[in-house]
């Protein structure tokens, strides 16, 4: 597909990844045979990570998306590294992610966790029959475990974090909710996935920036400033804020120490984008798009990954409770995969080759 990867100097794991990538391609390789290569290069990893584990947040607001569908087959690609994956299914009171593996929903879950029935949250981590890759599943049983209580999430949040393994992928659930937004913002790989469809790109512009909103309300202490934080997360308040600008400009007029760090908050707040079920170039082009417009009217950056083809073997894949890279490993949506897969590892953007 045109990809080509500069060689940098960020650990012996990312030089050598990089490295046979390069030779793969002089050689003709493709990007199934490329995973295959890659998957012998073990060691340090090249990613700052989130005490010692690299954490991906895959988000996006709407239903439907195929959030569940892109965690999975991601979290499938990795495994073949090497390096030890753990999904996490925390649409809580919807959990589903078991049905895209092909298993039944497991005796032990995230509410033997909340309701303090196990210890840790290695005592829910279930085993799958694709190596190196763990499983756990969200609470089902729970009248309440969609919207747990503060206490509660913050608890599950920091159990999340003392998983000691190389990759944690959070399957977030629908919905713009605190809870979503917290899980979402734990970590600095946030991914979201949107289809071409107006609602579904209409709701992922409410979700990140009520995602920054709730972020730099964390970060800020002054009372003046999160009011006006307050404000702007509705979207009929009077003083018409609409936009992280528009909060930058109004917390400068009471401290501008103060709008400095909103800046810097905005800044480093870079969230990756995935368009999934893409059909026409113009659909491609709905991620540039996006890219452009966050840019220019919130003022964030976005990193464009890449996009997944509509491809019918997706649709007979989760009929089949098969994940599709497994399923149909040479399908074209299993390849757009694996080269987000290669991406995300070697933190490169999307870059549109009209020949590939």
């Amino acid at each position: 597909m045109g990809m080509m990867f500069a060689l940098q100097s960020q650990g012996n794991l990312y030089r050598k990844r990089v490295q046979l990538m390069e030779t793969g391609k002089r050689r003709g390789l493709g990007e199934e045979e490329l995973m295959v290569s890659l998957s012998g290069s073990q060691g340090e990893g090249s990613e700052e990570r989130e005490g010692g584990r690299t954490i991906w947040t895959i988000g996006g607001g709407k239903g439907g998306s195929g959030k569940t569908f892109i965690a999975v087959n991601l979290g499938i690609c990795l495994s073949r590294f090497g390096d030890e994956v753990v999904l996490i299914d925390t649409d809580l009171g919807g959990a589903n992610i078991h049905t895209f593996l092909g298993l039944s929903y497991p005796k032990r879950t995230l509410s033997d966790l909340i309701n303090k029935r196990v210890e840790g949250i290695r005592d829910v981590v279930i085993e799958t029959d694709i190596p190196n890759l763990g499983l756990v599943v969200g609470a089902q049983d729970l009248l309440n475990a969609a919207n747990p209580k503060d206490q509660q999430k913050w608890k599950l949040i920091r159990h999340i974090n003392s998983l000691d393994v190389d990759y944690i992928i959070l399957d977030l659930g629908a919905g713009s909710s605190f809870n979503v937004l917290d899980f979402f913002l734990i970590s600095k790989n946030k991914i979201l996935v949107v289809t071409p469809e107006p609602t579904c790109i209409e709701n992922t512009y409410r979700f990140i920036k009520s995602a920054f909103f709730r972020k730099v309300k964390k970060v800020i202490s002054h009372f003046g400033v999160k009011e006006i934080i307050d404000k702007a997360m509705d979207q009929r308040n009077e003083r018409g804020i609409k936009t992280p600008f528009d909060i930058i400009e109004l917390a400068g007029e009471i401290d501008k120490s103060i709008s400095l760090r909103l800046e810097h908050e905005l800044e480093i707040f870079r969230p990756k984008l995935i368009i999934n079920q893409v059909r026409t170039k113009n659909d491609v082009d709905m991620g540039f798009s996006m890219q452009s417009a966050f840019l220019k009217y919130f003022g964030i950056s976005m990193d464009y990954l890449g996009y997944v083809v509509y491809d019918d073997e997706v649709w007979q894949s989760i009929q089949r409770r098969k994940p599709l890279v497994l399923e149909f490993p040479q399908s074209k949506a299993s390849k757009c995969i694996n080269e987000i897969t290669l991406k995300l590892i070697l933190d490169k953007p999307f870059l549109f080759n009209s020949e590939g």
